[in-house]
């Protein structure tokens, strides 16, 4: 089957796509001009068909104005005639894709089985226009920054375009080194050349998988049959859309200063050398009122500058959001925190809901260590063991299905965790052939774990360090 690029373009154009390049899954990039590429030999049985009729099929399977074949092979309208009832039902189309929203809308927190990629969140000016987040990243939290250049190459390379990252972490300028090879020229700017082939192997699959699995969400596998566009096509200003760079600002940073709070974040765009970033939200609440409201509106005052396209919280519960709302500020895009379903924070989650703040989940590499929730881990391992999963992959596709976004984080000392990097990707829980879809009833039996784990037994102190924790029942969504 051939499929000119012309029409791929055409399609994707029409359905309004986020142009994020180097990737299957938003075809932009590809050319105009010249022959069709090789097509996924499973769709090699499928009849060729002219550029017309997939010109008028595909429009009209987008629009509703063709229901059957027949009816697809009429005669297009005159250029000159605008028809409005068309448009409109094209609007409302595309308004029902899951992933593609208008101008200042978000789709917030939406369980959903089998979600794309990216999720819109509020952005720009006063926050009225969206921006789309991918919704599986890879975070930098404790990775050390000596490794921190090559776990961000291999995330690359398994298709991550989400990074997690923070003045805590102390790898920003580390990580700044693959970023600017594969923002210069591309996936193959970044040497892969002492990393073992088997990796780099199960990597490209991994991604390939992502790019597929991407195409067949959002185009209802209209445009499942497109090859990838070719490395490095898309330009540096392509790729760099195509990112999603999300930096914490650390508690010492927060001050009712608010020239000190645009400084730092002004000196980590420079570190990490992307221009802007796309989000940048506050770490924890744990300093006091003043600094917290100033540091929040600081920010804000960047992003309507263009320095940043989004603003963020972490970690912060009722008392803290409340106070935002109540000193009249923008609410934040989205809330991060210390989420599993061994604590749901269903209060805040409540809350955000109402007000339209996106969920972000952090790691939970430690919820498996001595001091974590024993029996409900067991019952997770029944599920991943069951599912073919790693424990990991269970709780991304848990909280992929509940409509948040999740950052997991695996760093590169060992075989296991750097093939880790790609299982818990978004094409690693989207393998081409494997069943990774939670059934309601897993779901459930998931969601029935809640034992609303405290921060102060997990363990983690990302936000926070010792002499913040006052005991095993303290979490820093309780402070105010």
């Amino acid at each position: 089957m051939k499929i000119s690029k012309g029409i791929v373009l055409h399609v994707v154009t029409f359905i309004s796509l986020s142009a994020h390049h180097d990737s299957a899954a938003f075809a932009l990039s590809l050319s105009m001009s010249g022959t069709s590429k090789q097509l996924n030999n499973k769709h090699s049985s499928i009849p060729s068909i002219s550029r017309r009729d997939a010109l008028i099929s595909a429009s009209a399977t987008l629009v509703g104005i063709a229901g059957s074949p027949d009816e697809s092979k009429a005669e297009l309208p005159k250029a000159e005639v605008v028809d409005l009832a068309a448009i409109k039902a094209a609007q409302s189309k595309t308004a029902s894709i899951p992933g593609i929203t208008n101008s200042g809308s978000s789709a917030g927190i939406t369980p959903i089985k089998d979600p794309p990629p990216l999720l819109s969140i509020r952005a720009g000016l006063n926050g009225k226009s969206s921006i789309k987040i991918p919704r599986i990243g890879y975070s930098l939290y404790k990775t050390s920054p000596d490794v921190a250049a090559r776990c961000t190459a291999l995330a690359l390379r398994a298709g991550v375009r989400h990074f997690d990252v923070g003045t805590l972490y102390g790898s920003n300028s580390e990580i700044a080194v693959p970023l600017k090879k594969y923002l210069d020229i591309g996936i193959d700017g970044i040497d892969f050349s002492t990393e073992n082939p088997e990796l780099l192997s199960f990597l490209d699959a991994t991604k390939a998988d992502g790019d597929h699995h991407a195409l067949a969400t959002v185009s209802s596998g209209l445009l499942s049959a497109a090859a990838p566009a070719p490395s490095g096509s898309a330009g540096r200003r392509g790729r760099r859309e195509g990112l999603f760079i999300s930096h914490k600002l650390a508690n010492f940073e927060q001050s009712t200063k608010r020239i000190d709070v645009r400084r730092a974040v002004k000196s980590q765009i420079a570190a990490l050398g992307t221009q802007y970033l796309d989000m940048v939200s506050i770490h924890s609440p744990l300093t006091d009122r003043g600094r917290r409201l100033e540091s929040f509106a600081a920010v804000l005052e960047l992003r309507d500058a263009g320095f940043v396209k989004s603003v963020g919280v972490c970690n912060f519960g009722l008392e803290s959001l409340k106070e935002l709302k109540e000193y009249g500020l923008d609410l934040p895009c989205m809330n991060q925190l210390e989420l599993s379903p061994f604590n749901t924070h269903s209060d805040t989650l409540a809350w955000c809901k109402d007000n339209n703040i996106a969920i972000g989940c952090g790691a939970w590499s430690k919820l498996s260590g001595a001091d974590g929730p024993q029996d409900q881990w067991v019952v997770l391992a029944e599920i991943a063991k069951k599912k073919e999963m790693t424990k990991a992959q269970v709780l991304a596709r848990w909280s992929l299905q509940k409509g948040y976004v999740c950052v997991p984080r695996s760093t590169a000392a060992s075989k296991i965790e750097r093939f880790a990097i790609g299982e818990n990707s978004y094409g690693g829980i989207n393998r081409e052939g494997r069943s990774y879809l939670l059934t309601d009833e897993e779901m459930g039996i998931i969601d029935s774990l809640n034992i609303d784990f405290k921060a102060g037994k997990l363990g983690r102190r990302d936000g926070w360090d010792d002499t913040d924790v006052k005991g095993a029942d303290w979490d820093p969504t309780d402070f105010i």
